[in-house]
């Protein structure tokens, strides 16, 4: 199975979705599993995680709507306000929805870049191993240290994390996301997205070796065995198409990881959210 682990769909929204500015505007638009589904089978991938995009629960059933209907979407990683004092409520009425498999806050948001270590947030993510969901931890690189000590105080607890930590690849800059990636992926409970790379390099003039040293240091930190490719789609559009954005994790792969496609192009994140293969198709 072929699955891409990260990507979203939205109705565009003007009003909610204020974090698309006029800088993006090839984003002002709908994106919805019909014209996904074209873009995967051009690429040869079977399915997809769809990741929350906006902070609602309203969110969360627009995605669990589309995958209802879309039998080709593996997984939803949604929001729920983990914290809630009624989480463990929440958590319950949507665990009747077979495709909800994790969930994420928009932390890179949050202006404390401590806000996972509070107590209610905490409290909130231990739920989730009750229920059976992974966490997608969506960081800047100056968050990594919370998220660090947040990943040590539930070991039992799945984390995925997205963007590789959104380091400043445009400006070439390593440290101190480096160091903080090799602290993260000493627990063996978090796994690393392949995805999201090509934004936070030049949208106009990006080159693949521009990637090579951050690739390097997650294929170093996280073993072949922990990483997912994830095309992040549609926000890739930003920099890259679909087939440059597959390509460029591909090729890496050929080079210094052989023989471990199949695991990074699908099995480590089918294991990772629990989801089985099925064929993308849209009713």
């Amino acid at each position: 199975m072929r699955l891409d682990a990260h990507q979203h769909f939205w109705r565009f929204d003007p009003r909610r979705d204020t974090w698309i500015g006029d800088d993006m505007a090839v984003l002002k638009r709908d994106f919805l599993p019909e014209e996904f589904a074209r873009e995967l089978a051009a690429n040869g991938i079977d399915t997809s995680i769809a990741v929350q995009a906006d902070q609602s629960e309203a969110e969360t059933q627009f995605l669990l709507q589309l995958a209802n209907d879309t039998p080709g979407i593996a997984g939803v990683v949604g929001w729920i306000d983990l914290r809630d004092p009624a989480v463990e409520t929440r958590l319950h009425f949507f665990s009747q929805f077979k495709k909800l498999c994790g969930f994420r806050h928009i932390l890179q948001a949050e202006s404390d870049d401590r806000f996972v270590l509070h107590s209610d947030f905490i409290r909130g993510v231990q739920a989730l191993r009750a229920f059976h969901y992974a966490y997608d931890l969506l960081v800047y690189p100056r968050q990594l240290p919370a998220a660090i000590r947040l990943v040590e105080k539930l070991p039992e607890q799945r984390f995925a994390l997205n963007h590789i930590a959104k380091p400043d690849i445009k400006a070439g800059l390593l440290s101190p996301w480096r160091e903080y990636i090799y602290e993260l992926a000493a627990s063996p409970n978090v796994y690393c997205k392949l995805s999201g790379l090509v934004t936070e390099a030049d949208w106009e003039k990006w080159r693949p070796q521009d990637f090579a040293p951050y690739l390097d240091v997650v294929f170093e930190a996280f073993g072949t065995r922990r990483l997912m490719f994830g095309s992040d789609w549609p926000v890739c559009l930003l920099a890259a198409n679909y087939a440059e954005v597959k390509a460029l994790v591909g090729d890496y792969v050929r080079q210094a990881a052989p023989g471990s496609s199949d695991a990074i192009f699908g099995e480590n994140a089918a294991r990772f959210y629990g989801v089985k293969a099925v064929e993308w198709t849209c009713n």
